[in-house]
């Protein structure tokens, strides 16, 4: 059975049907990790809002506890008050180690996914390149 167009031509088609194949499935893989890099960000993102929501509430017992100590400086002249003003000192350190590991977390968040456009660049190249 012969072909109606001639073999050149009949490769150059097949060519052209493999090279939508190819892009298209290139294509999806890049969507797939851009995907996988957005959602790898995101947890990223959700560890540093806890953590600096952990400061948050912390700092606010924190305050809590300051109050509890100028009460009983006033009410009794007494020890108690260290007492009181250690645990709101400790309350605070604690608050600001959370709010600081909140912070060096979402220092390394960007809203690009580099992983995904040094893929498409290389992969730009490498057409070109062929081309």
């Amino acid at each position: 059975m012969s072909s109606p167009h001639p073999p050149e031509e009949a490769s150059v088609a097949h060519l052209v049907d493999r090279l939508s194949e190819q892009t298209s499935r290139l294509v999806r893989d890049e969507l797939k990790l851009a995907r996988a890099e957005y959602t790898e960000k995101a947890k990223q993102g959700g560890t540093a809002a806890g953590l600096f929501g952990a400061g948050a509430v912390l700092a606010w017992f924190g305050l809590g506890a300051l109050i509890a100590t100028v009460i009983l400086l006033l009410a009794l002249v007494l020890p108690p008050w260290a007492a009181a003003l250690i645990v709101t000192a400790v309350v605070f350190l604690a608050a600001g180690v959370a709010a600081l590991l909140g912070k060096k977390k979402a220092e390394g968040l960007t809203p690009t996914p580099e992983r995904t456009v040094a893929t498409l660049r290389r992969d730009a190249d490498e057409i070109t390149e062929r081309i």
